[in-house]
């Protein structure tokens, strides 16, 4: 399965053989995308500057909108991270083991570090550090506890099941 995939400035995506792509997921321009990962249905990522880059083992679920801010930042989603449904990540790095909830936004320059928790519905707006150990949430967002070792165990679960999910889609 594949999305709708489409070059852009010279760059096609570039999509591992492993990774699932929804049918209707659309991939634009400087995109990578690595083993295992899986970008969900109607999800966009839009690559038509600076790449996006997803990790391996990294879902984006569905709805979720990806781009990259025009004077030269990228947009970067480590290993082992889970973006819920109809987020909103913007010229940003997200770490690996990381959490981003659904239908949280995280904005210019902002880096969520391994083993953070953006919470759902959160804004991180720009130039934020989310901390390691650390979870975040509201509008604008900021520290509310530490990670506790119950949102860790729930950051490996999740994306476990994701990958899992994929293989039954992929029939493999």
């Amino acid at each position: 399965m594949a999305g709708l995939i489409i070059p852009f400035n010279n760059f096609v995506p570039r999509v591992d053989p492993s990774a699932f792509i929804a049918p209707n997921a659309t991939l634009i321009g400087d995109v990578d995308i690595a083993a295992n990962a899986s970008i969900w249905f109607t999800c966009v990522l839009r690559g038509d500057g600076p790449g996006i880059r997803i990790g391996e083992n990294s879902n984006i679920q569905d709805g979720t909108v990806i781009h990259i801010a025009a004077r030269g930042v990228p947009t970067i989603v480590g290993k082992n991270v889970s973006v819920g449904h109809m987020a909103l990540l913007h010229a940003c790095t997200v770490e690996d083991d990381a959490f981003i909830g659904m239908h949280a936004t995280v904005l210019d320059n902002c880096v969520v570090e391994s083993g953070a928790v953006v919470a759902a519905g959160a804004l991180v707006p720009p130039n934020k550090v989310v901390k390691t150990g650390e979870l975040w949430a509201g509008n604008p967002a900021s520290k509310m506890r530490d990670v506790a070792e119950k949102d860790l165990e729930m950051i490996k679960r999740t994306c476990a099941n994701y990958v899992k999910l994929s293989r039954r889609y992929l029939n493999v």
